[in-house]
C-alpha cells in the first residue's frame, strides 16, 4: 500500500520537509502539501524590482550554519550561493551614524573600547569595571537578554547596541528575548562557570576567519522554492486544514473546502497559532504549549532608486532603540551583495518596519513608503524619487523566543503523537537553516516512528 505523507503549511519549513520526506522515501510515497495561499514559500517571497529580483521576505542567510549550503548543494545550486561584498553595517544610536561596533557578541560588548563613542563615560566605566564585580548564574536558567545585559554594562548598552541587532533578527526587544535563545553560545559559557559576562563573551565570541557572515541565493530565494517543489514531486491542495482526527491507519484532515484527506503521518509547519488550534482534539499538551507562543508582525518596503543617490558605502543601518526613525533596520542592498546585473542604472534597498506593539505596521501601504523616504533623507541627507516600490506585510510572522523558550518546545513536542511532528520558525530559531533544520528533525521523526496502538 502507498503511504501517504501530508505537511501542513507551504512555507520554507514546510517545503524543506517535503523534500527531504522525497529524499527519505522514494518515488512511492504521495506528498500533500496543503497551503491556502497564491504561491508556497511562505516568507520566502521574490519579487522584481527595476527588472531585477529581490527578497521581501527574509533576505539572506547566516553562512557559517551548514544546512542551507549542504541543502544547495544536494539541489545541484551551489554556483547560486552568494556572499556580502564585506561592506559593514552603520548603527544609528543619538541621532548620529557610527560604524558597527566590533568586539561584540549580538551587539554585547566584549570591552569598553568597544562601545567608545556609543554610550556616556558613566557607562564605559561600568563596562571596564565588570569583570571585579562578582557574577551570580544559576546555570541552566534563561533570564531576558536585555536584563542579564543592563545589569551588568546598564541599560545604554542594550537600547544602543543590543536592541538594535535583537529587533532586526525577532521584531522584539532584549527586554523579552531570552538568553538561551538569542546567544545560545554566551549562555553555554555562562553555564560553564565563566566569572563574569564579559568572560562569557570573549569566550563565546567566533574565531576571526574572514569568512563572510552572510549567504543568500542568486536570483532569489524563489529559486530554492522552485527546485524544492520540483524536486520534492509534492501534490499542492491550496486550502487550509481546519480540522485533524485520528482514523484507522493514520489520520483524517478536513480542508477549508470540505474536502477529506487521509494521511499516514503528518509533519505540521504551521505558525504556533494554527498549531495551537488544530492540534487542541488529538495533542492538548500540545496546543497548549503553542498557544503560549506570540508573535510580531513586520513590514518590508523595497525600493529601487536611480543609481548615484550617494548612500555610503556599508551594507545598511541598524537604529537603536529610542530613536526619532520610523524603520528598525535599512539594507543597502546593492551595496551590500553588489550590483550584478543592474546594469548599473539603479541602486535597490530595503526597509525593515515593525517590533511586538509597533503599530507603525498597520498604517497605509503609502504612509509606509512615505515615512521610509523620509528616514532615508534623515539618515544619509538624501531624498529618493523611488522608481519602483513594493510593499510587503508579514502579519505575526515573527515568533518571540521569551525566557524559558527551550523548555516551552520541549513541552509542545513532547505532547505529539509518534506519527505527528512540528517545523517551523518559532521552535530552534527563526532563521532559514534553523527551519531547514526543524524539517529534517521532523521528518526523521514521522519516518521512523511506530504508531501508537
Amino acid at each position: 500500500m502507498t503511504a501517504s505523507y501530508c505537511v501542513i503549511g507551504g512555507g520554507i519549513s514546510g517545503l524543506a520537509a517535503a523534500y527531504r520526506l522525497r529524499a527519505t522515501l522514494g518515488d512511492s510515497a504521495v506528498i500533500t502539501v496543503f497551503e491556502p495561499g497564491d504561491r508556497l514559500g511562505g516568507v520566502l517571497r521574490t519579487e522584481t524590482l527595476g527588472g531585477v529580483p529581490v527578497d521581501v521576505g527574509a533576505e539572506a542567510f547566516v553562512a557559517r550554519r551548514p544546512e542551507l549550503p549542504a541543502l544547495l548543494a544536494e539541489l545541484g545550486l551551489t554556483d547560486r550561493e552568494r556572499t556580502t561584498t564585506g561592506t559593514r553595517p552603520l548603527l544609528y544610536s543619538g541621532r548620529l551614524l557610527h560604524p558597527l561596533p566590533a568586539g561584540t557578541l549580538s551587539g554585547i560588548p566584549s570591552s569598553a573600547e568597544s562601545m567608545a563613542g556609543l554610550v556616556d563615560d558613566e557607562t564605559i566605566t561600568r563596562i571596564a569595571g565588570e569583570r571585579a564585580r562578582p557574577l551570580t548564574f544559576e546555570p541552566g536558567s534563561d533570564p531576558a537578554l536585555g536584563a542579564l545585559v543592563g545589569a551588568r554594562f546598564g541599560k545604554q548598552v542594550v537600547a544602543c547596541s543590543v536592541d538594535p541587532l535583537i529587533g532586526g533578527v525577532y521584531a522584539g526587544s532584549a527586554a523579552t528575548i531570552g538568553l538561551r535563545s538569542a546567544v545560545p553560545g554566551l549562555a553555554a559559557e555562562l553555564d560553564g562557570g565563566a566569572p563574569s559576562l564579559t568572560d562569557a563573551v570573549r569566550r563565546a565570541l567566533p574565531t576571526a576567519s574572514g569568512a563572510p557572515v552572510f549567504g543568500a541565493v542568486t536570483g532569489g530565494y524563489q529559486v530554492l522554492i522552485e527546485a524544492l517543489v520540483r524536486r520534492s514531486g509534492l501534490r499542492w491542495v491550496q486550502s487550509a486544514v481546519t480540522r485533524i482526527d485520528p482514523a484507522p491507519g493514520g489520520w483524517q484532515l478536513r480542508d477549508s473546502g470540505g474536502g477529506y484527506h487521509h494521511a499516514d503521518r503528518i509533519v505540521m509547519a504551521v505558525p504556533a497559532d494554527v498549531l495551537a488550534r488544530l492540534a487542541t482534539g488529538f495533542a492538548p499538551r500540545t496546543a497548549a504549549a503553542a498557544s503560549r507562543i506570540d508573535s510580531a508582525s513586520s513590514v518590508v518596503v523595497a525600493m529601487a532608486v536611480p543609481a548615484g543617490a550617494g548612500f555610503p558605502d556599508n551594507s545598511g543601518v541598524l537604529v537603536a532603540t529610542g530613536e526619532p526613525l520610523h524603520a528598525k533596520a535599512i539594507t543597502l542592498t546593492s551595496r551590500k551583495w553588489g550590483s550584478w546585473g543592474y546594469g548599473g542604472k539603479v541602486e535597490l534597498l530595503r526597509l525593515s518596519f515593525g517590533r511586538l506593539g509597533d503599530s507603525r505596521t498597520r498604517v497605509s501601504d503609502a504612509q509606509l513608503v512615505g515615512l521610509a523616504v523620509a528616514d532615508l533623507e534623515a539618515l544619509f541627507g538624501v531624498t529618493v524619487d523611488p522608481l519602483e516600490v513594493h510593499v510587503q506585510r508579514w502579519a505575526a510572522a515573527m515568533p518571540q523566543y521569551r525566557p524559558g523558550h527551550g523548555s516551552l518546545v520541549g513541552e509542545l513536542r513532547g505532547g505529539l503523537p509518534p506519527t505527528v511532528a512540528v517545523a517551523g520558525n518559532y521552535l530552534d530559531g527563526i532563521g532559514v537553516p534553523a527551519c531547514v533544520a526543524a524539517a529534517d528533525r521532523a521528518v526523521a521523526a514521522v519516518t521512523s516512528a511506530t504508531p501508537a496502538p
